[in-house]
């Protein structure tokens, strides 16, 4: 069996130091907020090249904290791409704003920089880019675009700890980078949990009161807020993973490229092409073939597990029927039945590696 995800074995190879730091949060009774909460945050700004990061309850949340905060005007348009997780989209409309699909580019699956330009109208407030399966966007024309409309990026780096464009880690090349720690993401925590980074001081404070229900100090209520904090036992966990998050990424690049290798001369299959200005932390390896459910059988046979990411795009699904647009061109909208993820991690040998594209090829 190749499982397509196997955290038992990453937890295995560092239990002694997992172990320790939850006993310690117990010991200390430090579950929510305190130092294990700060350090973490100290950490992950340092390790992203943020001036500040605030923790918060998982993903999505950070997603729609950051929306809210940074005020834009209400129920502008928000450009987001079609191939991704529905928080992306989600978040946009639970803030008060309107969605605007934007296609992704067949190379990489990242949101296509020539049909952001074409989606712009005056309502326009901000660009989400998403870093999909650990690929960072191209960046500076998109930077470029929101220089001259005046417009916000939001970094939804959900599936890219680590990630890197020109040598800069995403999450702090926009004006806010969102995280998940999700159990199965690069750095994932043992439950919820979630980061906002930013470079912005002003942005930060706000992000943070937010989260604490408009507050900074206790009782003290600025504005209506919610609860959505990372607690000490994730943190704690963080702290540790963080250390080989980058030891993890090379791994999964090792994987990466014999799997690029050994496919590339496939007859049919896709594999992703990366951009030569990225480091690609390959959270999910994704290739695409025409009879995609067929060969997913096929692995299954053989005792090799994988994943569809994303089977439907976001225009089409049901919570979004209410948007009208020309989407049944997009390109996300005609490759969802193709895209197959590959069994991608620590757990992954590069012996199982050649096991699947042998078994690929052999289909």
């Amino acid at each position: 069996m190749v499982k397509f995800l196997d955290l038992k074995v990453q937890y295995q190879n560092i239990k002694p130091e997992i172990d320790r730091a939850i006993q310690d949060v117990i010991e200390n009774s430090a579950f929510i907020g305190g130092k294990y909460v700060a350090q973490f945050e100290e950490n992950f700004s340092k390790y992203i090249g943020a001036g500040y990061c605030i923790g918060v309850g998982n993903g999505t949340d950070a997603l729609e904290i950051a929306i809210e905060s940074l005020d834009l005007p209400k129920g502008s348009e928000i450009i987001v791409p079609a191939n991704s997780f529905i928080s992306s989209a989600e978040s946009v409309s639970r803030s008060g704003h309107k969605i605007v699909f934007c296609d992704a580019n067949s190379d990489d699956y990242t949101i296509d920089v020539s049909d952001v330009r074409k989606r712009i109208t005056l309502k326009t407030s901000a660009i989400m880019v998403v870093h999909l399966y650990g690929h960072p966007c191209d960046m500076d024309p998109i930077l470029d675009i929101a220089k001259q409309f005046g417009l916000k990026i939001i970094e939804d780096c959900a599936q890219a700890h680590g990630a890197e464009y020109k040598g800069r880690r995403v999450g702090a090349i926009g004006d806010v980078g969102c995280f998940s720690f999700y159990p199965g993401k690069n750095l994932g925590a043992y439950g919820d949990g979630g980061a906002i980074v930013t470079n912005n001081k002003e942005l930060a404070i706000k992000c943070r009161m937010s989260a604490n229900h408009g507050r900074i100090t206790k009782y003290n209520h600025e504005f209506g807020g919610r609860n959505s904090r990372l607690d000490g036992l994730q943190a704690a966990i963080l702290n540790v993973k963080l250390q080989y998050l980058d030891i993890w990424i090379d791994h999964r690049v090792m994987i990466a490229n014999i799997y690029i290798d050994e496919m590339k001369n496939i007859t049919k299959v896709r594999v992703p092409r990366i951009n030569s200005l990225v480091k690609h932390a390959y959270h999910l390896f994704v290739i695409r073939f025409p009879e995609r459910d067929k060969l997913k059988e096929y692995l299954k046979s053989e005792k090799i597990e994988t994943g569809i990411h994303y089977p439907i795009a976001l225009p089409k699904l049901q919570a979004f029927n209410y948007i009208n647009g020309d989407y049944d061109k997009f390109t996300a909208c005609q490759i969802d039945k193709n895209l197959l993820s590959l069994p991608i991690g620590g757990h992954v040998s590069v012996d199982d590696a050649k096991r699947v594209t042998d078994l690929i090829r052999n289909f």
